[in-house]
């Protein structure tokens, strides 16, 4: 027996499509010999048992949800939204409701429905729940082509800021690893040998805060899930208050109580998107956004100014 995993899947459960086997793979909830494979070629050898856990049912159209949005700049085309750390962009397992999306369903009103898929409507690209910042939502059909087309060659400009543990040396450069999911736990991203897909960050440090923390800016070459978040890690540079990656303080003890609290009890991953710039799908000029650190960021950044 040497079938390719998805093929076999297909075989083995005809309720399902092969590409929604392969994007189930690819989101960790398949498991080879009781390892989580996220690889849809992976060759499957006789008697290796194969488990898929299938995700909850999510209601297929959004509901309209009045919320406040700090809206940065809105046209007939497109709308740029401040999001605060905390709501979550679209519907999903464990958040149905009361997501940006259900937002803009209520201030663009029926006209958002449909535009890029049903389940995600308006929506071009994501920032995690927990990072704040600036992101663009279609508003047409041809913007939100424009917009993806622009997000496929990476010409988009997105800058973040990050508060991270310890100072990167060298203070700026590059970091390259494909990221995919992790073969220990299907919630969290890895840097993969095989599997995965193309990431690149580029990094600078703009203020070092003694040895203990730095405050760096990031730009994404690619764009993939939690990439800056694995790719600082990955350097053991974790964000302050990234617990999913494990990122912790090296030592507190020497800090001053009222810092060491603050930093400790930190709770969100330090990031935030800051500048965002792309052409615009209508009148093709290059626009540019950027948003200030929301005041969380800007309390942790004099606290670690303290030390």
């Amino acid at each position: 027996m040497s079938a390719r995993l998805d093929k076999w899947l297909a075989e083995a459960l005809p309720g399902y499509s092969r590409s929604r086997l392969k994007a189930l793979i690819t989101e960790g909830a398949v498991s080879v010999a009781g390892k989580i494979e996220c690889d849809p070629a992976r060759k499957l050898k006789a008697g290796q048992a194969v488990t898929v856990a299938v995700p909850p049912a999510v209601d297929a159209t959004p509901l309209p949800q009045a919320m406040d949005l700090a809206v940065v700049f809105e046209d007939k085309h497109l709308i740029v939204i401040d999001k605060p750390a905390g709501l979550v962009v679209h519907p999903a397992p464990g958040n149905p409701d009361h997501t940006l999306v259900n937002a803009l369903l209520a201030h663009c009103g029926d006209s958002l429905l449909g535009i890029g898929g049903v389940k995600r409507p308006g929506i071009v690209h994501r920032i995690d729940k927990d990072t704040s910042g600036l992101l663009v939502v279609a508003k047409t059909a041809t913007a939100h082509a424009a917009l993806a087309a622009q997000f496929k060659v990476h010409s988009i400009e997105r800058l973040y800021d990050a508060f991270v543990w310890g100072v990167p040396k060298p203070a700026s450069g590059v970091i390259k690893g494909a990221i995919g999911r992790s073969t220990a736990n299907r919630k969290k991203m890895a840097i993969v040998k095989r599997g995965g897909k193309a990431a690149e960050t580029r990094y600078a440090t703009d203020t070092a805060f003694g040895a203990a923390a730095a405050h760096l800016t990031c730009q994404l070459a690619t764009g993939r899930t939690h990439q800056i978040r694995v790719h600082l890690a990955s350097l053991g540079h974790g964000l302050i208050g990234d617990q999913v990656y494990g990122a912790r303080a090296r030592s507190l003890a020497k800090w001053p109580a009222e810092t060491a609290a603050l930093l400790k009890a930190f709770p969100r991953q330090a990031l935030h998107a800051a500048t965002l710039g792309f052409e615009h799908p209508a009148t093709g000029k290059r626009v540019r956004f950027e948003s200030p650190l929301p005041p969380d960021l800007r309390v942790l950044e004099s606290a670690l100014a303290s030390l």
